[in-house]
């Protein structure tokens, strides 16, 4: 079968042929629709972040599947169920974090995942997967169900945002995403259903396909190169909530500097390394006198995946249409890779979902 993998010592995904998976009993073979690409998928091309499977040479990419089962076994699924997987696995048969249900809590060491650390991922004409990793999604979302998984990574990052603020009346406002990539704008578009008050900052020129989105979402667009982030209060006033999305470690702290009292960053970025200075103590000072908060957030599960579906199920078509710049086909896959500032989110097709 058809594979979009990436090799050791290379950049550039390929189409190469690998075999078709047998499904275990109690898992399901699933023919594969679409599979959206993101920023974790170009870190892995360039090497910068995840793994290859251990004794392999290249590794299948893709974690933002949609597919249909062809094969249930012994499971409950029937052939047809539109499905959706979930990322990670556990790497030795399981251990406490996944009999727990919370394998998005998982440390380094305890997990792997399909696409990105030690294991193949779902950019093949097939895949197969456990029942326990499978989420089953309406047909309406045949089209675009890859934005589910993305958009259950902004369904946790808020979850624990929240959970941090638990403890006393919290009713935000007002709040800022960090970044007009896709899952900045995944974000911001959860956001609107809760929050008036919304304002996504970016670093690009108008006219901007991101631009426009924001607006359209009723947010205010800002700048970073004309209102750094620590500039936003004297501009715009502070925020109840941030969501970091852009992977840019200095923003982690200067998000405190945009809170408002009782405020909560939640950090959805994976940056490199990089060693710089930050006034330690008023930053420490602040969090502590104004009940700030920073939380970080990786990975989901099952519970943030159906509240995802519940979400991308509400999204107005235009945003959808905007956000999904391109779809490209399986046998050359080559533009679903590009990054230009026309492209937001893009997908590789293995199977049209209206000929399914």
């Amino acid at each position: 079968m058809r594979a979009i993998a990436v090799h050791r010592g290379e950049e550039s995904p390929r189409v190469i042929d690998v075999p078709t998976p047998e499904p275990d009993p109690g898992e399901v073979l699933v023919e594969t629709l679409r599979v959206g690409v993101d920023g974790t998928d170009h870190e892995v091309i360039k090497g910068t972040h995840g793994g290859f499977p251990p004794g392999d040479d290249y590794q299948i990419l893709g974690h933002e599947a949609i597919g249909v089962v062809v094969d249930p076994t012994t499971t409950g699924f029937d052939v047809g169920d539109l499905v959706m997987p979930t990322v990670r696995r556990p790497p030795d048969g399981t251990n406490e974090y996944f009999e727990r249900g919370e394998p998005d809590m998982a440390p380094d060491g305890k997990y792997v995942e399909r696409g990105i650390v030690d294991a193949h991922g779902y950019m093949s004409e097939y895949f197969t997967s456990p029942t326990e990793f499978l989420v089953e999604i309406p047909e309406s979302l045949a089209p675009h169900g890859f934005l589910v998984e993305p958009m259950s990574n902004a369904e946790k990052a808020l979850e624990h945002a929240f959970a941090t603020r638990s403890a006393f009346t919290w009713e935000p406002e007002s709040a800022l995403v960090l970044g007009n990539g896709p899952l900045g704008l995944l974000t911001l578009a959860r956001l609107a259903r809760d929050v008036d008050d919304l304002y996504c900052l970016g670093r690009r020129d108008r006219p901007d396909p991101s631009i426009d989105i924001i607006e359209k979402l009723g947010a205010t667009y800002v700048d970073s190169r004309e209102t750094p982030v620590p500039e936003i209060p004297a501009e715009h006033g502070h925020v109840d909530i941030a969501v970091e999305a852009t992977g840019y470690a200095k923003h982690a702290f200067e998000v405190l500097d945009a809170l408002a009292p009782n405020g909560v960053g939640a950090l959805l970025g994976v940056p490199g390394d990089w060693s710089f200075e930050i006034e330690g103590g008023r930053l420490h000072r602040e969090m502590v006198l104004q009940n700030k908060a920073l939380v970080g957030s990786v990975n989901s599960h099952i519970p943030h995946f159906e509240d995802a579906i519940e979400t991308v199920s509400s999204l107005p078509d235009w945003f959808v249409d905007d956000i999904v710049t391109e779809v490209v086909p399986a046998e050359d896959p080559s533009a679903a890779f590009e990054r230009n500032t026309d492209q937001i989110k893009t997908a590789v097709e293995f199977v049209s979902p209206s000929e399914r």
